[in-house]
């Protein structure tokens, strides 16, 4: 039984810093439960509103269903008396609706629908995929606005009026017009979260669309920077965002993009660089070289020598 209805949920995951925690694997890449529970307990001994497991940063992708229902269940048996943890609902709509009832055993409090799998869709068909889901489960959904599912304002607001458990829209495309859109015909019914790669960097012009709250990967790694980010980002305090933005978030991108896949990798070598190991990634993706593993790990190193942290205390 979920803790929260999906109308508290949504009032508690807007106003706070969303993330997505990495799931660990072993030497030979299968998952490692007991890395994971230790570092979900780590994340959730920090303020953060809500931990999204098995998602793309968790490599949700490279998931069975059945190892998804697994680490969900351990998500929510581990941290889930304290923060909420929502589950993905992924690949053809059975599979998405198998992913939502397999969340609601687990104790998940809800669900990020993400894109269906490789296919074209128009509106109608996203409205039934989506529909299917949030009709399947009690549990709050979150639609996630990317790749082959780019969701109208229209279809978002006939989702929110048919399906009383669909609570939120995140956004991983930027559109500014079409987040208006959305924003302007859906007003305060739903939350909004921006979930665009490395969200800091977009986080305080999207705030003025809406978009509350966002989910920060970097979170996994340098939790007290990015709580401090996100405070910065909702006190518009556009001076300590830049300086922020200078000093880490700009020179992580440049690491990030020197190979496609890096978005999870330098994740899992950002936790490598702070000592805290939750194994490598699995194929396609690639783990960080050596030579862009130091790197990532001397630029944490020099800003862990400022202030990080001076300001938050641990949940």
């Amino acid at each position: 039984m979920a803790r929260h209805t999906p109308q508290e949920l949504a009032a508690r995951l807007k106003d706070g810093l969303l993330s997505f925690p990495v799931t660990a694997f072993d030497a030979d890449l299968l998952f490692d439960e007991h890395a994971y529970r230790q570092h979900l307990a780590w994340q959730a001994s920090y303020p953060v509103a809500g931990l999204f497991a098995a998602g793309g940063t968790g490599e949700g992708f490279s998931l069975t269903p059945e190892e998804t229902a697994t680490v969900v269940r351990a998500a929510v048996e581990e941290v889930g008396a304290t923060v909420p943890v929502l589950a993905p609902a992924a690949g053809n709509t059975a599979q998405a609706v198998c992913n939502a009832t397999d969340a609601a055993a687990a104790g998940a409090e809800g669900l990020l629908l993400l894109p269906p799998y490789l296919t074209e869709c128009d509106q109608d068909g996203l409205l039934a995929h989506a529909s299917a889901v949030c009709a399947a489960t009690d549990l709050a959904v979150i639609a996630y606005n990317r790749a082959n599912a780019i969701y109208s304002a229209e279809t978002i607001a006939r989702l929110a009026d048919r399906h009383e458990n669909f609570i939120g829209f995140k956004d991983g495309v930027g559109d500014i017009e079409h987040l208006t859109k959305v924003y302007t015909r859906n007003g305060d019914r739903l939350f909004y979260l921006g979930g665009l790669p490395t969200a800091e960097t977009f986080a305080l012009p999207l705030l003025q669309l809406g978009m509350s709250t966002y989910s920060s990967a970097m979170y996994n790694f340098v939790p007290e920077f990015a709580l401090e980010f996100y405070r910065d980002v909702r006190a518009q305090d556009r001076a300590a965002v830049t300086e922020k933005l200078k000093n880490f978030v700009l020179p992580y991108l440049e690491i990030r993009d020197r190979a496609k896949g890096y978005g999870v990798s330098i994740i899992k070598g950002g936790l490598k660089a702070v000592g805290r190991d939750a194994g490598g990634v699995r194929p396609p993706l690639q783990d960080l070289t050596g030579a862009d593993l130091a790197d990532l790990t001397a630029l944490i190193e020099t800003n862990r020598a400022t202030t990080w942290g001076s300001s938050l205390q641990r949940a």
